[in-house]
């Protein structure tokens, strides 16, 4: 059925919600506590972008004016810019903000036919200078209506470019080598950086043929052109998935039970090393080879599958070097050593053995570089005399690809071209690149499906992006706040760990980057992640090996079988599911101890509730989260609350309820039966109270029986967790078969505990108190990002309100106040915590909540009936401490958001409206589509497989790309 109501269509977004209205400006850190919190990791340039479209009348000068130039300066200045302008773009006098144009020219020489301004799906609201609207219907989804009114269908085009790219610094160390290896001359010519735009198309994996690889690298030697880097935004965060991918046969984990940090993993063979050396079967779990070195100051340092003539019988010989420069050859067969070579490296600790083709190299800390070419067999042979070369000494980390060893000395990267005759080939980059800054680096990866792009991971969380063709850095995005351990490409995804367990997976073909997945893959630091890239061939799928300070190893499924999966479902629901509209209104106040009686002093204050309810359609939902309804400054009742927290309470609700919670309950009830329709009926569905919280949450009566496990839990964050005067009240239920979750907190005080506010903020959001659900099915249909429903945000649709307390920074309380009587929010918003922590730390839990942009005056802190801010003795400083933010991409829209004039409390209160669309699942549809889904996964994974052996077969065993063609 066919509906035309425009009440569907108002779900899209409006054109004045496109991006949020905040300013790129970024303001130094509130708190003295050092934390990442509120560190920097480079320039925002994507959400700047969006910023400075949306909100043309704000710019950073008209507050910050640059100081005076001295006239000797200027002409100085004028004079080098002028030769440079002529000797550097003799034919192009246009002004160097213009760079469309030489980005355009560059795009298309980079990638044949694809054109540089390539319109691309932005990720609905991510987080601040991105679209504020979160809403994305899926294409071609029908909508059916709680309310009696027929289907619809509702699409959604993106049609919006991307912003054009910016000029950086470049570093003057960096060179761009010719064909022959060898680096270009001195660049006398600066063009625009690339973004992540030339590098990643979203929803599409750019592949390089070897025609346009050599365009591009005639390219860039004969204009000498000279690429700087470009910090992208930190990776989108809103759809990740938190469900670890265990693998779903063979062995999960090993625990290896002796200290290693060295491990490599062939088909069915996981290898550990140190001062003992063990072999596992991953097939049965078995123990195969348990092998001490000898003298306890033998220690094997470095590992690598050694080369074999059948495919069969990879996996079965392994090269170990010692710190002593011996190399060793283990077969797996006769469970022994076969081979040793001693002193290859002449009593010098080898660093690393890698395998190329049928060629295996080794380095040394003294950085010389052994090549052990193929014998007569095809086979490298320790007895044979290895092709000795010299590198760069300080080896941090290195990687071989496509026969180029790229070698990282700290913060520098150098590229050779080992087996080749002169220097000139073999040094394919004379100077080190270097990018500004980036911290040391630490890690680096292929991704199979991109061979013609390296990712290096950084100490200071960041990953740089080099084309594998010609050397360039392609750009440098912030990931995290913390130092990236290692990197790992497996399938399309970019895998990264930390030293806080997590293991992140990136899609790195979009603009921003998503996170996939992020989960606790080990109780502490990440130390390795591998990708074994022979399992297609050997057990079919892609396997992912890590290993973590606890000395276990755990096995990971690379093809992310059961997100596929469940995204694949989501995205079919159409086909199963019905769905129906429902209006939400949710209202937060502080109310300062006030009671009900207060309301009737004043007739203004006496209609709040009557407007705030009457201010739209009947609500079908309605949501009420106080705060400080008792007087958090009594000593004795926070004392009383503090001892008597723990201890079970009467399990009737009107006993456990003190006088004051009972007042408001009983006063909401009034006001509903009061000024609500006659035939509008509510029902009380649950009320909760925690040291001032207090949620009351009502629904009509013709959604009541609809409704089942609903369940509220109190995530206490006071004095370390133990007192619930701050914290929050979580409540949790099941709508026909969409999960909705409503979050009433209080965070910490204070103008400068940014820090301990997005800490509480974290443990409320990650608090997994909630009964999951076992049913793996009832998981996939009622939760979101692989999870079981413990967590708030495995919820379909989340609403977060409260005194979430956060301040207006580096502004004191007189200009805080001019400006919002000048009506200046923009400049206040700049400086906002909250909006700060978004736009800074990519761990905030806040980003993948969404929030409209806020057009009303701070909410906080007033002098008690009147409209004047604070004027006591602490002068406190206005900031907009009282929030609303809700997530759920396609499922979720708010419609208003606003303030209101109730001046018994010194804080105003704030409401929202919310229009939420509600899924009912048909179950014989359901195992239909299910059964349709797994044979699309099917498909998926035979297209991923063939990608994935024809890399092993090219660029691990050195087979032709035609051959391996034909061989998959």
């Amino acid at each position: 059925m066919a509906d035309s109501r425009p009440g569907l269509k108002s779900l899209e977004p409006s054109e004045a919600q496109k991006h949020d209205r905040v300013s790129p400006f970024s303001t130094p850190p509130s708190s003295t506590e050092g934390s990442p919190e509120v560190e920097h990791h480079g320039t925002n340039v994507a959400a700047a972008r969006h910023t400075q479209k949306s909100v043309s009348h704000t710019t950073i000068d008209s507050y910050f004016p640059p100081p005076p130039m001295h006239h000797t300066v200027e002409a100085r200045r004028e004079a080098r810019t002028t030769s440079i302008s002529h000797a550097a773009r003799p034919h192009n006098t246009r002004d160097n903000r213009l760079t469309t144009t030489s980005s355009q020219i560059l795009n298309q020489s980079d990638r044949g036919s694809v054109p540089s301004s390539i319109r691309t799906p932005h990720d609905v609201g991510s987080e601040l200078g991105k679209r504020s609207d979160p809403i994305r219907a899926p294409q071609s989804r029908r909508t059916v209506p709680m309310r009696p009114h027929a289907a619809s269908q509702v699409t959604r085009s993106f049609t919006d470019f991307l912003p054009p790219p910016k000029r950086s610094a470049v570093s003057g160390s960096q060179a761009i080598p010719s064909r022959n290896g060898s680096p270009s001359p001195q660049m006398s010519m600066l063009l625009p950086p690339r973004t992540s735009s030339d590098l990643c198309i979203p929803g599409h994996t750019r592949t390089t043929s070897r025609r346009a690889d050599t365009n591009l690298h005639e390219s860039a030697n004969s204009e000498h052109e000279v690429l700087t880097t470009t910090s992208i935004d930190y990776p989108d965060a809103t759809q990740t998935n938190r469900r670890p991918p265990h693998v779903r046969n063979g062995t999960k984990q090993i625990d290896t039970r002796y200290e290693t940090r060295l491990f490599d993993i062939c088909g069915k063979h996981l290898c550990t090393t140190g001062y003992l050396t063990r072999v596992w079967d991953l097939a049965s779990g078995k123990l195969l080879v348990d092998m001490s070195h000898g003298e306890r100051e033998v220690k094997i340092t470095a590992l690598a599958f050694k080369p074999s003539l059948e495919n069969g019988e990879e996996g079965l010989r392994i090269w170990l070097g010692s710190n002593f420069g011996d190399i060793q050859e283990l077969d797996l067969v006769t469970q022994g050593i076969t081979q040793t070579k001693s002193q290859a490296h002449t009593r010098r600790e080898i660093l690393r053995i890698y395998r190329h083709q049928n060629s295996m190299w080794s380095l040394d800390d003294d950085g010389k570089l052994h090549i052990w070419p193929a014998d007569d067999q095809g086979l490298p042979d320790l007895q044979g005399v290895p092709l000795v070369h010299r590198v760069t000494k300080g080896h941090t980390y290195s990687i071989v690809v496509g026969g180029q060893l790229w070698l990282a000395t700290g913060k520098e990267l150098r590229v050779f071209r080992p087996g080749s005759t002169g220097d000139d080939s073999f040094y394919v980059t004379q100077q080190p690149l270097v990018q500004p800054n980036t911290g040391e680096i630490t890690s680096g990866a292929v991704i199979s499906s991109q061979l013609q792009h390296l990712y290096f991971g950084h100490t200071d969380g960041k990953v740089s992006v080099y084309s594998s063709t010609d050397c360039r850095c392609l750009a440098v995005v912030n990931v995290s706040s913390y130092k990236i351990n290692t990197l790992a490409g497996a399938g399309d995804y970019l895998w990264a760990g930390y030293n806080t367990g997590m293991i992140y997976v990136y899609d790195t073909r979009t603009q921003p980057w998503q996170v996939k997945k992020d989960w606790l893959a080990h109780e502490n630091p990440v130390l390795g992640i591998v990708a074994d890239r022979s399992c297609v061939w050997k057990l079919g799928g892609i396997q992912v090996a890590s290993i973590g300070i606890d000395n276990a190893v755990r096995m990971w499924d690379g093809m992310l079988e059961d997100d596929w999966l469940e995204n694949d479902m989501h995205e079919h629901d159409t086909e199963y599911c019905e769905f129906g509209e429902i209006t939400t209104m949710v209202a937060t106040w502080n109310a300062g101890a006030t009671t009900p009686s207060s309301l009737r002093q004043e007739d203004k204050d006496n209609n709040f509730f009557r407007e705030v309810i009457q201010s739209n359609d009947p609500p079908d939902i309605l949501v009420f989260g106080f705060q400080e309804l008792v007087d958090l400054e009594d000593k004795r009742l926070t004392a009383k609350s503090f001892f008597m927290g723990n201890k079970k309470r009467d399990p009737s609700e009107q006993d456990s309820m003190s006088h004051q919670y009972r007042a408001w309950r009983d006063f909401l009830v009034r006001v509903i039966q009061d000024h609500m329709a006659s035939d509008q009926e509510y029902h009380l569905l649950h009320t909760a109270n925690m040291v001032g919280l207090f949620s009351c949450v009502f629904i009509k009566a013709s959604l009541r029986t609809h409704v089942r496990n609903v369940q509220v839990i109190e995530v206490k964050r006071g004095l370390g967790g133990l007192h619930g005067n701050k914290g929050a009240l979580v409540l949790r239920f099941i709508l026909n078969d969409t999960s909705l979750c409503f979050v009433n907190c209080h965070l910490a005080a204070g103008q400068t505990h940014t820090v301990q506010r997005n800490s509480d903020i974290t443990a409320i959001l990650e608090a997994n108190f909630l009964s999951a659900e076992r049913d793996p099915a009832a998981r996939m249909d009622n939760f979101v990002g692989g999870g079981d429903g413990s967590m708030i945000m495995d919820h379909e649709i989340c609403i977060v309100n409260g005194d979430l307390n956060y301040r207006i920074d580096t502004m004191g309380r007189d200009a805080v106040v001019k400006a919002i009587k000048a009506n200046n929010l923009a400049r206040l918003l700049e400086r906002d915590q909250l909006l700060v922590s978004r736009r800074r730390n990519p761990a905030f839990r806040l980003r993948a909540f969404h929030e409209l942009p806020i057009t009303f005056a701070p909410t906080y802190k007033y002098d008690v009936g009147t409209d004047n801010y604070d004027s006591s003795e602490k002068h406190r400083s206005p900031a907009w401490c009282d929030r609303l933010l809700y997530r759920g991409v396609g499922r979720i829209k708010q419609l208003h958001y606003r303030r209101h004039e109730l001046r018994i409390s010194d804080h105003r209160p704030v409401s929202g409206v919310f229009r939420m669309r509600i899924k009912s699942i048909t179950p014989k549809k359901r195992v239909l589509v299910w059964q349709e889904c797994q044979e699309r996964f099917i498909q998926v994974k035979q297209k991923l497989e063939r990608e994935v052996k024809v890399d092993y077969l090219v660029n691990v065993l050195g087979v032709s790309e035609h051959e391996a063609l034909g061989l998959v």
